[in-house]
């Protein structure tokens, strides 16, 4: 096997890349441009929703402008984790876009794409079969759990995406996937020992947040037979020892050992080189083969309506008293909306809006507070009503040591209640055997 480069030209496809940095890193003659563009980072709404993380325009944006250097150097695109959260809505959204540049630009490729979506009934079997574990849910997966979910993917390996490339696919949209897996599956596909690329794909799935200055940008890595390259594609950036050692610890509990489907990646012997200014070497990666495959599970279900109100809290008599304060109102509300439920957040920034009750420095220091009031209730009218009693009690409460007789709260926005509709929560975020890596994960070709 030769040496295997692979172009990651952004840690999330809408997030942006400079045009220099592109063009830097094709010099490079990639064999493989593969991006990320999905996370469970901003939660689940767009699980649920089908939603998209990014807009229509920047993802388009940037496909045309990858899309061009890839067809313009022969070479196959990969995109994993499609729309956002990899489901069926978002990657036949990313299909519909891709088929449209091709269309505008008069491309002629081959394309595959590649649903991660689980149904219901397999992920109920697998329960009854005993062949689901929790993962990071802190509860165990139930059937009812499962009729109430709206939306459930699992995360793929390199394989369907390997399987496609094999397939002949000039470009690969995949649905919900393993970011590492996402970069590695082209090298490994060609052959390259898959320790080592499972480790550089981790470390290239974000980009150049590997490189110094860190940011949104293209970053390149060369797997050969005993060690792969990293280097930036903008001359302005350099990877070091430092900056590359770190991104390999980057979302890991173990620095070690790396999980992914049907695999671990043993860390123990790694050895990082400096060896020039602006590259790095790294070996020593072992990639250990599980005995059973299994996949982790992302589930969504709708957990009610939100509505919000934002203000600006400056009295310094009531900023002396807002415990006290909110403790009231909340009491007020629970009361006069029963029998009514719902829920009620206060998120107080200048205090502890950013880290709640782990905030280890309680006292207020600042002048003025900002205040989010956060209600999720069964239905939009319920959320909304509560939110506006809250606020309106806020606004006119009188309390000891008041001096104003009226406006206690500034609001920025009119209206002060903003309907944020449908609130999701994780219903499942569990591993699943599966019999095999591609038995969850069809593939489909067409010609552009």
């Amino acid at each position: 096997m030769g040496a295997i480069t692979v172009l990651t030209p952004t840690g999330t496809l809408g997030y942006g890349f400079g045009a220099e940095a592109l063009e830097g890193g094709m010099a490079l003659r990639p064999d493989v441009i593969a991006v990320d563009a999905g996370s469970t980072d901003p939660g689940p709404h767009y699980l649920g929703s089908g939603e998209t993380l990014v807009s229509r325009f920047s993802t388009k944006r940037e496909l045309s402008d990858l899309l061009s250097a890839a067809r313009g150097a022969g070479i196959p695109l990969v995109v994993g984790s499609a729309g956002g959260a990899g489901s069926r809505r978002h990657v036949d959204w990313t299909v519909d876009i891709v088929r449209e540049i091709a269309r505008e630009r008069g491309l002629h490729a081959k394309i595959a794409w590649i649903y991660a979506d689980i149904p219901i009934e397999r992920a109920r079997r697998a329960v009854r079969q005993n062949e689901v574990q929790d993962f990071e849910a802190g509860f165990l997966l139930t059937e009812a759990m499962l009729d109430d979910t709206v939306t459930l993917v699992a995360q793929m390996g390199h394989e369907p995406i390997a399987a496609a490339l094999d397939g002949g696919a000039d470009i690969v949209v995949a649905g919900r996937a393993c970011d590492d897996s996402t970069i590695a599956a082209f090298p490994i596909a060609r052959g390259a020992d898959p320790g080592l690329a499972m480790h550089m794909g981790k470390i290239l799935e974000c980009g150049a947040f590997s490189a110094e200055p860190f940011g949104m940008d293209v970053m390149v890595g060369t797997v050969a037979e005993d060690h792969f390259l990293l280097e930036p594609g903008s001359r302005n950036r350099r990877a070091s020892l430092t900056s590359v050692a770190a991104h390999s610890l980057y979302e890991r509990e173990n620095p070690i050992r790396q999980a992914g489907p049907g695999h671990e990646v043993d860390l123990s012997d790694c050895r990082f080189e400096q060896v020039t200014e602006r590259r790095v070497r790294v070996s020593g990666s072992r990639f250990i083969k599980s005995g059973d495959y299994w996949v982790k599970l992302e589930g969504a279900r709708r957990a009610g309506y939100r509505t919000i109100c934002i203000a600006g809290i400056r009295c310094p008599t009531m900023l002396a008293r807002i415990d006290d304060i909110l403790d009231e109102v909340r009491a007020q509300a629970i009361d006069y909306f029963a029998p009514a439920s719902f829920e009620l957040t206060f998120h107080v920034y200048g205090r502890d809006g950013v880290m709640g009750r782990l905030e280890p420095q309680r006292e207020i220091t600042s002048q003025e507070l900002g205040l989010v009031i956060d209600v999720v209730a069964s239905d939009q009218e319920l959320a909304h009503a509560v939110c506006h009693q809250i606020s309106g009690s806020l606004l006119h409460l009188h309390y000891p040591g008041q001096f104003n007789t009226s406006g206690n709260l500034a609001f920025p926005y009119s209206p002060s209640e903003i309907d944020a509709g449908p609130v999701y929560r994780f219903s499942a975020y569990h591993l699943m055997k599966a019999a095999s890596p591609l038995e969850l994960f069809p593939v489909n070709f067409e010609d552009l």
